[in-house]
């Protein structure tokens, strides 16, 4: 392992140089575990393609830019979750996220999300949870099912600490509201 390069070092080569090996090398690493991770937040496949294709993009034109005060890996999180977002907000997205659950839920392999879900007897939770917006629902899977700190996924999402206990708190609310 002598020739690995570590991750600053990959991307300081790709940011000053342009250096295309560091990329691919950098794209190699991360980008399956940046699509699990996206899929995790989203069950339509082709969105995430896209979503972690626009981060590496965004790695390569330079438009983000790594500070070396931080975790590689936390830094493609919070531009990959940032585009989920955008991707999310855009026209039409909430219907395809709707079909792509509504699939999700009929296939043969049950998730353990889908087993928690089961269990709750009163109300429909997993309806209250698609009618959330997806910066609430971003804020929920980060604080409740990632068990994140406030202060955590407040850096995941790029965001302050503040907006994450505010949406934390009106997401609760609204959810509360629906199953009553």
């Amino acid at each position: 392992m002598s020739g690995t390069r570590s991750d600053g070092e990959l991307l300081r080569a790709v940011e000053a140089d342009g250096d295309r090996r560091a990329f691919e090398e950098l794209y190699r690493r991360y980008a399956p575990w940046l699509t699990a991770r996206m899929r995790g937040r989203c069950a339509d496949a082709g969105i995430v393609d896209d979503v972690v294709q626009e981060t590496f993009l965004a790695v390569w034109r330079g438009s983000a830019r790594y500070r070396e005060d931080g975790d590689a890996a936390g830094w493609l999180w919070r531009i990959a979750s940032r585009r989920l977002v955008d991707a999310l907000r855009g026209a039409g997205a909430r219907g395809r996220l709707r079909q792509t659950l509504a699939r999700l839920r009929h296939r043969d392999e049950v998730s353990a999300e889908d087993r928690v879900l089961a269990g709750v007897e009163h109300g429909d939770l997993a309806g209250a949870l698609v009618r959330l917006s997806p910066e609430l629902r971003a804020v929920l899977q980060a604080t409740v099912v990632d068990g994140l700190t406030t202060r955590e996924a407040a850096v995941l999402l790029g965001i302050p600490p503040g907006t994450v206990k505010t949406r934390a708190m009106r997401a609760r609310r609204q959810l509360r509201e629906a199953l009553a």
